[in-house]
């Protein structure tokens, strides 16, 4: 890789629009929770910046590989796993307006990845 250049996915576009929907999804779904069962509201914090913090795929990260490898539906399920619980939970607090708007950008989401999920995917189906 020439130096200065990325590889395909990682950009500060598609980057944003990931943290957004994270931090949507790390700050609303245990909020979202709170009143039912505390104990759970504290889980799903762990549960949604734990898992992606600990499991990835090798060489998916620009900042370096994770402490667990795991095969790139991994990865991406965990992807999925925080868009649907913004979704979620922005429905759960909010009105339609906004919960519209948070939906549409977990929406828009796997859309912009699509570029960066290739090489795990491939790398998932290594010819045996």
């Amino acid at each position: 890789m020439r130096i200065g250049t990325r590889p395909p996915g990682h950009d500060p576009v598609r980057g944003g629009l990931r943290f957004a929907v994270e931090m949507t999804a790390w700050v609303c779904t245990p909020w979202a929770l709170w009143s039912y069962f505390v104990p759970l509201a504290n889980g799903v914090v762990l549960l949604l910046i734990g898992l992606p913090a600990l499991f990835g795929t090798p060489g998916n990260r620009p900042g370096g590989d994770p402490p667990v490898a795991v095969p790139g539906i991994d990865t991406i399920a965990l992807v999925v796993l925080q868009a649907v619980a913004a979704a979620a939970s922005a429905w759960a607090l909010w009105g339609t307006w906004v919960a519209t708007s948070v939906t549409a950008l977990c929406l828009i989401l796997p859309l912009t990845k699509l570029p960066r999920w290739r090489a795990p995917l491939s790398a998932t189906h290594r010819p045996g």
